[in-house]
């Protein structure tokens, strides 16, 4: 897995809103990033903040890694959770489950899931 440094984390968040404001934007696209781009948050806190490598593409896996220890971390449980909910919806055919406009609900979710861990590295001076 490559190291992502947060700069480019903020450029793909800014990408991903981006696209999903578009006029009809591809939601299992767009969910797809949102995904890709939650666990590359995480792993990229892990490491930055805690020091430690989190392996594997099973973003609730990374959640469960990502959360050991710092109880504080449990406000972007829900977020990941959500996104998973949207996931889990498209495979079981269930689009009618999801909420009104997904593709920026997912975009929004992953965006905040990015500002509260960045603001967390700023608060401990680590943000590059």
């Amino acid at each position: 897995m490559n190291k992502i440094d947060l700069e480019t984390l903020d450029e793909r968040v800014q990408a991903l809103e981006r696209r999903a404001r578009e006029a009809d934007p591809d939601f299992p696209e767009i969910l797809d990033e949102a995904l890709a781009l939650t666990a590359d948050l995480l792993r990229h806190y892990a490491r930055t903040a805690k020091g430690q490598e989190l392996t594997g593409d099973d973003l609730l896996g990374l959640l469960r890694a990502f959360l050991k220890g710092d109880p504080s971390l449990n406000a972007v449980r829900d977020n990941v959770r959500e996104l998973i909910y949207y996931q889990n919806c498209l495979a079981a055919g269930r689009e009618d489950t999801l909420p009104a406009q997904p593709a920026r609900m997912a975009a929004r979710t992953a965006a905040h899931i990015h500002l509260y861990l960045r603001s967390r590295l700023e608060q401990m001076d680590l943000a590059d």
